[in-house]
């Protein structure tokens, strides 16, 4: 690389959006919307040795547009795409354990919160607070203080 296309690749790292944006207008005759300096001053470095040291050759190119006219590009996977597939029907299923802080099902959790006595009771999934049902103790503990609260602690678990 000359020195003086590595100066003017250097001045472009301390240059401002706005400036940058006037250079790419300069060097590439179309402005950009982007406002992003990094990729702003890498993209007009390049240019800038592109119009020095000349683009990418013709061989390059054309095996460029070759790869392109192959790829089968589409915006969507076509809807007969997996019609020939055959999804096997034996899957295993797993139990999800339970976290050993939550008491078994049936169990009272009792709290007192601000003088008032708040009772929740453990249900298989979930649990149940003024007869409705809630999927995590925080919510719970959510519902009776407004704020929220990790259920561990609020119940003391």
């Amino acid at each position: 690389m000359s020195e003086t296309i590595a100066k003017q690749i250097h001045a472009l790292q301390r240059m401002t959006v706005a400036e940058l944006r006037t250079k790419y207008r300069e060097v590439y005759g179309d402005g950009t919307r982007s406002g992003n300096k990094d990729w702003l001053w890498k993209r007009i470095a390049w240019r800038i040795q592109e119009l020095s040291y000349g683009g990418l050759s013709e061989r390059v190119k054309q095996r460029a547009a070759e790869i392109a006219s192959e790829a089968d590009i589409r915006a969507r996977v076509p809807k007969d795409a997996f019609d020939d597939v055959v999804i096997e029907q034996n899957v295993t299923t797993t139990c999800l354990t339970r976290d050993k802080r939550v008491p078994p099902p049936g169990t009272i959790l009792n709290r007192e919160y601000k003088g008032e006595l708040y009772t929740v009771k453990v249900l298989n999934k979930g649990f149940e607070y003024d007869n409705r049902r809630f999927m995590s103790l925080s919510a719970v503990a959510r519902e009776i203080t407004g704020s929220h609260w990790n259920g561990f602690m609020f119940f003391n678990l």
